[in-house]
């Protein structure tokens, strides 16, 4: 008599049980079913998006069959960057790292005639894996300084390399592989190897300089100090290189204050573009001098992206940028290889593009801004000619203008005489 009761407690709970897995499995088929229907209404939703984007935007779309289809990367093997370290001689590892890092540089660079092609691209990922050791906000500042400064003595290392150092993982595979990179480095003649040595020397101590520095950029002159060092040392050493080359004329590096002006363009492109990764990384470049006069803390954008003082910030930043413009359209003007002038003028082409778009954007204070894919391939099938450059920085001025706020102010004055001067020089040196 005492055990009947505890088997029917017993049946009770199995039944219970049974009656449970079985609303739980309703419950899980129909969350499968709804995950299914939700996953095929975002393909189709991809699919509309992709159909529209081929009418409203052909020529771009043909631009990305082109540059997809069209040889202008090196095929290499679909594999992670770690393990084409393991199965890629030395020269083909670099590129591999050259478009995982970079596919529009990669794409500029590999036009390029050889040798030229070959020191260009160790130029590059030696100063890449320079600004990844800057970037990275986990390495000690002790560790990280005496790296930066060192740097350019390690690529007369043999197999010299750095494990877990670097902002991204493809960087850290880059710089624990150094040793490749280095071996084609020597292969490199020694005027070439001079030149990278000495202008990543100067960039390393340069960066040196601004590690630890907590808080803002104070000044103007600080911020474009801290821009020569990252990027205007670039284009000394990209003019230094071209001239060596003998594809262009050796007078192409004595007037240093274009390129510098170039690579400042680039830089602070990419610095206004990367205002909220910036700030949530704990690093930021907006130099105080002009942020101060539209907030007390340059976090307080983000949390009023479309307020009048944000966006004024916003565009006093561009037109600091657009600053450079003259200079670089002068300094594109000095190139005639048409091979070297493309590698030159996409990058600042793409620069005013991307301005274009920054320029008035609330966007910019929430998330990251940049130009359509499509326009990106356009731009680097369509800078061949001078022609074709001041068309379209003339194009982007022309599109910028035509955002420049109704108010009238100081920056809004400036911007409109700007533009003006960008076209008037865009259109004169324009060919019939």
């Amino acid at each position: 008599m005492a055990v009947a009761p505890t088997i029917n407690r017993v049946h009770i709970n199995l039944a219970h049980v049974r009656n449970t897995n079985n609303g739980d499995n309703v419950d899980l088929i129909k969350q499968q079913q709804g995950s299914i229907l939700e996953q095929k209404w975002f393909r189709i939703v991809d699919m509309l998006k992709r159909i529209a984007y081929l009418f409203i935007f052909p020529t771009e779309t043909i631009a990305i069959l082109k540059i997809k289809f069209g040889g202008y990367i090196k095929k290499m093997p679909e594999m992670p960057l770690d393990e084409l370290a393991h199965t890629l001689n030395d020269l083909d590892f670099c590129y591999a790292t050259l478009n995982k890092v970079s596919r529009s540089f990669g794409i500029v660079i590999q036009q390029l005639p050889q040798p030229l092609k070959d020191s260009i691209c160790i130029f590059y990922l030696v100063l890449r894996g320079l600004d990844s050791i800057e970037d990275d906000m986990t390495y000690p500042d002790d560790k990280k300084i005496f790296l930066l400064c060192n740097f350019h003595n390690n690529l007369l290392i043999e197999n010299w390399s750095v494990k877990n150092v670097g902002d991204t993982e493809d960087y850290r595979i880059l710089l624990e592989n150094f040793g490749k990179v280095i071996n084609v480095f020597k292969s490199l003649d020694s005027e070439s190897q001079s030149i990278i040595l000495n202008i990543t020397s100067r960039m390393g101590t340069g960066m040196a300089e601004y590690v630890g520095k907590t808080g803002s950029i104070e000044t103007v002159a600080s911020y474009n100090l801290y821009c020569h060092y990252v990027a205007g040392l670039v284009g000394h050493g990209l003019a230094a290189l071209f001239s060596h080359s003998g594809l262009e004329d050796p007078g192409l590096q004595v007037h240093e204050h274009l390129s510098n002006s170039a690579g400042l363009f680039l830089q602070k492109t990419n610095i206004i573009r990367d205002y909220l990764e910036d700030l949530q990384a704990g690093r930021t470049w907006w130099p105080k001098e002009i942020w101060c006069h539209y907030a007390v803390d340059l976090s307080e954008f983000v949390n009023n992206p479309h307020g009048e003082r944000s966006l004024e910030c916003l565009n006093h930043m561009v037109l600091d940028a657009l600053n450079h413009v003259p200079d670089v359209i002068n300094n594109l003007a000095r190139v005639k290889h048409p091979k070297i002038l493309e590698s030159c003028a996409i990058p600042q082409v793409m620069a005013i593009a991307t301005l274009a778009e920054l320029y008035n954007n609330p966007l910019v204070f929430t998330s990251v801004v940049k130009i359509r894919k499509g326009l990106a391939c356009k731009l680097l099938l369509n800078c061949s000619t001078l022609n074709e450059v001041y068309a379209w920085f003339d194009f982007f001025i022309t599109k910028i203008g035509r955002k420049i706020p109704k108010r009238i102010n100081v920056n809004t004055h400036n911007m409109h005489k700007l533009v003006n001067r960008v076209k008037k020089l865009s259109n004169i040196n324009l060919k019939p």
